[in-house]
């Protein structure tokens, strides 16, 4: 672990974020939960360096350039998991020249970096080399960014990201969820909750008194999110209510399957794919809905729960995840088990219902968000531990 550089108090730290996820042209979603708290860090005596970074075989579709500036860099990588094993190093060696630069324009005293690999790797290598200690944000519950992986790599990749998270000064884990699988498979590590914050204004409740009844869900669509079992309960319920329809926000490899089972249920008038949506797009659909559901089942914490919530509406999300930690069933929101079709079904008929109970935990979640869950609220606590590692 690289020694701290000396911060006297009240000076300001400059601190330099290396990320995978960041805002892009067509799409100022991705990274959203990255850039968001920056601005508010800088009130708090943080001066925010971005570099973002992306393997040189995905199309670069240009910078946000509404999110909080960042310089870019693409970097050599082998496409797939494989390239995992290698892909830090090559980042490395890419990005050390710019690093060097900026250090002797402007000392940096920290590196923040999003995800053990690549940007984990990176970091270490690059703290070892210029002297400056690093922290890692750890995101999702794969904490060592193998799910489901098998064959030759998989210790390798264990490897590597056993070495980020003992050499991080601190690991920062979006849930305590997150933070045990973190320390259950790491000895010697220092890892903290950092939840993310949502943008309480952008998500702002609705003064309209009854939202349409409409079922949303935003979320890549790819298998762990849960979006069969919903349209599959979806299915079951719909006739009982005739006006009800669902809106998946989102895109991904199980679109095409997607739009097969829509079919085969019969129906297909009923559903909209509205595709990849901006935040604002999304913020207006979670306003006019009438409940959010994403039985996802393999959730760190889910973004989208908290800025639901945030915009006054019933939440349904899975037991077992890290939004478990913010959801008090029948309170705040309502908890089902992950791939349990039959209390989906439940919580969706409940829920539509009652207009009253909808907004009751419609109005106890956005207070939820309000007390906890700010983006102000994330960025005090980044500043506390960024001065908290260079003490």
């Amino acid at each position: 672990m690289a020694a701290a550089a000396c911060v006297e108090p009240g000076d300001a730290i400059h601190v330099l974020t290396l990320t995978p996820f960041y805002p892009v042209r067509d799409d100022d979603a991705q990274g959203c939960f990255v850039a968001e708290a920056l601005s508010r860090t800088e009130t708090l005596g943080v001066e925010n360096t971005v570099l973002a970074v992306q393997p040189a075989y995905r199309r670069f579709a240009g910078a946000n350039d509404a999110a909080f500036p960042a310089h870019w860099s693409r970097f050599f990588a082998l496409p797939g998991n494989t390239g995992l094993l290698t892909a830090g190093a090559f980042l490395h060696a890419t990005i050390l020249p710019k690093v060097r630069r900026l250090h002797q324009a402007k000392p940096l005293h920290l590196i923040h970096a999003h995800a053990a690999l690549p940007c984990g790797h990176a970091a270490g290598l690059l703290s070892q080399e210029l002297g400056i200690p690093f922290i890692v944000t750890v995101h999702g519950l794969d904490v060592f960014s193998i799910d489901h992986m098998n064959g030759y790599t998989r210790p390798w990749l264990q490897r590597i990201s056993r070495w980020v998270y003992r050499r991080a000064s601190r690991v920062l884990c979006v849930s305590e969820k997150v933070r045990d699988q973190v320390v259950k498979g790491v000895s010697q590590v220092r890892a903290s909750v950092v939840y993310n914050g949502t943008d309480t204004k952008m998500f702002s409740p609705t003064s309209i008194a009854v939202s349409p009844p409409i079922i949303l869900s935003v979320g890549n669509l790819i298998p762990i999110k849960g979006h069969e079992l919903l349209l599959h309960a979806f299915a079951v319920i719909c006739s009982d209510f005739p006006d009800l329809s669902c809106e998946l926000i989102g895109e991904g490899p199980e679109r095409s399957r997607l739009t097969t089972v829509v079919a085969e249920l019969n129906i297909a008038d009923r559903v909209r794919f509205l595709g990849r949506q901006s935040r604002k797009q999304v913020a207006d659909a979670m306003r006019r809905c009438a409940v959010f559901a994403l039985p996802s089942r393999y959730e760190g914490l889910g973004c989208v729960y908290l800025e639901a919530m945030c915009a006054g509406k019933p939440v349904i999300a899975c037991r077992g995840q890290g939004i478990e930690e913010i959801i008090e069933h029948g309170i705040n929101g309502w908890l089902v088990g992950a791939n349990d079709a039959g209390e989906l079904k439940h919580a969706l008929v409940r829920l539509l219902q009652d207009a009253q109970l909808r907004r009751q935990i419609g109005e106890a979640a956005h207070r939820t968000i309000e007390q906890r869950f700010t983006l102000e609220q994330q960025a005090d606590r980044l500043a506390q531990l960024y001065r908290e590692c260079l003490a």
